[in-house]
């Protein structure tokens, strides 16, 4: 197998999987009882150079465009290690854990050292992801963002609501990074929308995701919630991805963006989610 297809596959049985690439250590399919509840473009690329489109993409130490090196930063376009290979608890549930450290190429872009711990628990309807951030550095604070780029796998975007927004401030990347308060109690999507929304609920519930079924996603650590959409006209100028696909995903992100976290030297920052499928 090419490195840079490399996959390795949780299986908690009943045809429940999740499969994660090793490139960007991207969640690239996350199947209970056979259904596929992640959305990956048609068109997504899987050079080990590229982020993959879809699935879900690891942002670390940036979000959105980047001086010093790719938009999203670099965790989503190099190759993690397994530090434990998948391996069933006694719960049944199936954990397997993956790590990044800094390299000469993470510090042609931002010279830290780090180290990023990544733990996957594959239970009977959840997933659950647990992030560590370590500063091992003796002397030096650095600043970072964080988000989990979700996208998940819809019949019909315009049909989807996300509970927990309502009387959060948001900003509007489709609105020169305007500033706005959502007053409804359920947000939908209905064109382009790329939206950062700041001190959001714990929990988020996505209605109509795959077979008419409800998402929930739980978070901590994370007070900010991206949501996404490119709608047809900024999907013609993702080379990576369809232009007939934006209906069928909806990215609902839990992130640490609107404000960087600053991490002192010798200390860890932990954040966590759990998608279920209700």
């Amino acid at each position: 197998m090419a490195a840079a297809t490399s996959v390795v596959v949780l299986d908690r049985g009943n045809n429940t999987t999740c499969t994660i690439n090793l490139h960007g250590a991207t969640v690239v399919s996350w199947r209970v009882n056979n259904q596929e509840q992640l959305f990956v473009s048609k068109q997504a690329i899987f050079d080990g150079k590229k982020a993959i489109r879809g699935g879900i993409p690891f942002v670390f130490p940036q979000f959105g465009a980047w001086t010093f090196g790719p938009g999203h930063g670099f965790a989503s376009i190099i190759r993690w290690t397994v530090e434990k290979s998948p391996e069933r608890l006694p719960s049944g549930d199936v954990e397997a854990i993956f790590f990044l450290m800094d390299n000469e190429f993470t510090r042609s872009m931002w010279n830290y050292p780090f180290r990023l711990t990544y733990r996957l628990i594959l239970r009977e309807k959840e997933l659950h992801f647990n992030i560590g951030v370590y500063n091992p550095n003796k002397d030096h604070t650095f600043s970072f963002n964080l988000l989990l780029h979700t996208y998940f796998k819809v019949p019909d975007v315009r049909r989807c609501q996300i509970t927990g927004l309502h009387g959060c401030t948001f900003i509007d990347k489709t609105r020169d990074n305007q500033i706005f308060q959502e007053g409804r109690d359920v947000v939908t999507v209905c064109e382009w929308t790329d939206r950062i929304y700041q001190n959001t609920q714990p929990e988020h519930i996505i209605t109509n995701v795959v077979s008419g079924r409800k998402m929930r996603v739980q978070k901590y650590n994370f007070p900010d919630t991206v949501v996404w959409n490119p709608w047809l006209e900024k999907a013609r100028d993702i080379p990576d991805f369809g232009d007939d696909e934006f209906p069928n995903m909806i990215c609902v992100e839990s992130g640490h963006v609107s404000s960087p976290v600053l991490l002192l030297p010798g200390t860890a920052f932990e954040a966590s989610q759990i998608l279920q499928v209700m």
